[in-house]
């Protein structure tokens, strides 16, 4: 028996190494691909920068779009967006919580409940278009909301509720048993325990995920254009029932014409759309530290 433990201790040496060695092969093409995608995400971004930069000035940001490059801004655009993401804010963010609490807290665990998870779960994946052509359907010709704002609004709220659900669900999953067991030991009601402490333990998990959900909700192009945002608009919509453009729209207007000081302009946009985002993640990853910390 020891001879024969000793006989197999080169083979399982061997076996060793070539694990090890496949490991590490894995480790630097991961590595190797990683490095490949921060590259060429660096390579776009001095693009975008070295065409854009000279167009940025307050004129630039104070300016209706024009014919002529020189007069052309993005002011209209700018305001249009600042509308949607708040009112895609409003609208998505309560009911996607709300819908992942009541699925993962209130919801008994049935054949329908399986449903309606695989359901929201396949959302997820559907094209942007498809939403578009929804918004179309139901909000500007159904309800008579025509190209506004809230149509806008409430067709890029349906695009990224699945998102907020799933990420809410996930986050209220983190939170231990143990917590829900020991406030109804001391005689609280599930919604007292829902909201005193579920809620608090799974908000940066939750931030997280509307973090991702708005960021995608500012960059979509094709639903606005589905349902009609206009690429030319001369004024600062004033309420959610006002005609808009945004910028994604406005990028996809200046990328199509041919003249070079237009794509100049693009990248210009571009530059202020990623700003805006940044400053918007930061505010809500700002947020949910605070709330990590107050929670340890």
């Amino acid at each position: 028996m020891p001879l024969s433990i000793e006989l197999s201790k080169p083979k399982q040496r061997e076996s060793l190494n070539k694990r090890h060695f496949k490991a590490k092969i894995f480790a630097r093409f991961c590595a190797c691909v990683t490095w490949m995608g921060t590259a060429l995400l660096l390579i776009l971004l001095y693009q975008i920068f070295s065409d854009g930069l000279s167009w940025l000035d307050w004129d630039f940001l104070n300016n209706f779009p024009s014919r002529f490059p020189e007069r052309a801004g993005i002011k209209s655009a700018l305001a249009g967006t600042i509308w949607l993401i708040s009112l895609v804010a409003f609208f998505a963010i309560p009911v996607g919580v709300a819908t992942a609490i009541y699925i993962e807290e209130f919801s008994k665990k049935n054949l329908l409940s399986r449903i309606i998870e695989l359901n929201i779960s396949n959302l997820a994946g559907v094209p942007s278009i498809v939403y578009g052509i929804i918004g179309l359907t139901i909000f500007v010709r159904g309800l008579s909301l025509e190209r506004s704002l809230i149509s806008g609004a409430l067709t890029m709220s349906l695009l990224i509720l699945p998102v907020i659900i799933i990420a809410s669900r996930e986050a209220i999953k983190t939170v231990p048993i143990s917590i829900r067991s020991a406030a109804f030991a001391l005689g609280a009601t599930r919604w007292q325990t829902v909201w005193s402490h579920v809620l608090p333990a799974s908000f940066p998990g939750i931030l997280t995920g509307v973090i991702l959900a708005l960021s995608r909700a500012i960059g979509e192009t094709a639903p606005l254009l589905m349902i009609g945002a206009l690429t030319y608009v001369a004024f600062v919509p004033e309420g959610p029932m006002d005609s808009f453009t945004a910028l994604p729209i406005q990028i996809f207007n200046w990328v199509s014409r041919p003249q070079e000081e237009f794509h100049q302009l693009a990248a210009a946009a571009i530059i202020v759309l990623l700003t805006v985002l940044l400053a918007m993640n930061s505010v809500a990853i700002f947020v949910r530290h605070k709330m990590e910390k107050k929670l340890q």
